[in-house]
């Protein structure tokens, strides 16, 4: 009789893992699927809580070994596109809708977690000792650590896998359990191939096509006839100064100063006390000529738009403005919350 309690034991061990054992078998799934693709292409979307506003996005993903990403995020609201490019050259954002793009070496994607990325996912669930693991109905959930250097808001995750051991969910959460960064995926193809243009600028930024998105811009801009019956193109104009929502303790508004450009018009508001900054919002257009601007830092979603982030400072594009703040005396996370805070939205001061 012992010997077949015996039996039945080791049984119940081969075939359950006994708790422990089983989640490190399910990991072991998912790592050896990341690990042996050599490319992949991945859909889905995102929905990010910035404050008391939601963005949904499109998120298109495609990784090729030797570090080659292009991530795609589309603003489900203004379908403004923004891309993620890293190839041997760099790493890039780019606002096709411009023609501009931020260029910089960076780490990125290692340098924090990536909600829509495989590799980071497998990296956090085994960086994780303290990880959780639930088997249920339709697949696994592992509860983890993350890492955001610069939101301490986000600690933990879930993370979703099918019961083909990928992904089907992504739910970041703040220490109180609420959602704040949820990347449902629609599809995850691991044996896809990419041509051998598929990285390079030009595929986001396609210069053979300049002059007929030129044409597009144009028709879409107000015109009017001068005396002779000719057509000029009316300078773009800051319609409402955007101020941001949240300010640090004594720091206050004390000069903002409207300033021609040949493009359009420029705003500095200047913030004044103890953790004084300067906010400059520029009418920008499409260029002409592909516009890539050297710079370093970190790239952030800040809510509506990804941002150049380094110690000082930020800057990016949202809805035909370009937006930089500076500040020397805030910390890189004070300066988020301040970036964070501005809204697409006009609002008073």
């Amino acid at each position: 009789m012992r010997k077949v309690f015996l039996f039945l034991g080791l049984f119940c061990l081969f075939l359950t893992g006994c708790g422990k054992q089983n989640e490190g078998a399910v990991l072991k799934e998912f790592q050896d699927k990341v690990n042996s693709a050599d490319a992949y292409y991945l859909t889905g979307n995102m929905e990010l809580v910035n404050n008391e506003d939601v963005y949904s996005y499109k998120i298109n993903v495609a990784y090729e070994r030797d570090d080659h990403y292009k991530i795609e995020l589309i603003n489900l609201v203004n379908d403004h596109e923004q891309v993620i490019l890293r190839n041997e050259e760099g790493v890039y954002i780019i606002t096709p809708s411009l023609n501009k793009s931020f260029k910089f070496q960076s780490d990125w994607p290692y340098n924090n977690s990536q909600v829509y990325l495989l590799s980071s996912l497998m990296d956090d669930l085994s960086n994780d000792g303290n990880r959780t693991f639930e088997k249920v109905d339709d697949g696994y959930i592992f509860t983890s650590s993350v890492n955001y250097p610069n939101n301490e808001k986000l600690v933990s995750q879930k993370i979703y896998l099918g019961n083909d051991y990928l992904p089907t969910k992504v739910v970041v959460m703040d220490a109180d359990g609420n959602p704040q960064i949820t990347m449902v995926f629609d599809k995850i193809d691991l044996k896809i191939d990419f041509n051998d243009t598929y990285f390079d600028l030009g595929s986001v930024i396609n210069t053979d096509n300049k002059e007929e998105k030129k044409e597009e811009k144009d028709t879409s801009e107000t015109q009017e006839p001068n005396e002779e019956g000719t057509k000029t193109k009316e300078t773009a104009t800051i319609d409402d100064i955007i101020y941001p929502m949240y300010l640090p303790v004594n720091t206050y508004l004390t000069n903002q100063e409207r300033v021609s450009t040949d493009d359009g018009e420029r705003m500095i508001l200047t913030f004044s006390g103890d953790s004084a900054f300067t906010l400059i919002e520029e009418t920008v257009s499409y260029s002409d000529k592909a516009e890539i601007i050297p710079t370093y830092g970190t790239v952030e979603l800040v809510g509506a738009s990804l941002a150049v982030v380094n110690d000082n400072s930020a800057n990016w594009f949202d809805n035909g403005i370009e937006y930089y703040l500076v500040s020397d005396v805030m910390t890189t996370d004070e300066l988020l919350q301040v970036v964070r805070s501005i809204s697409v939205l006009p609002v008073s001061k």
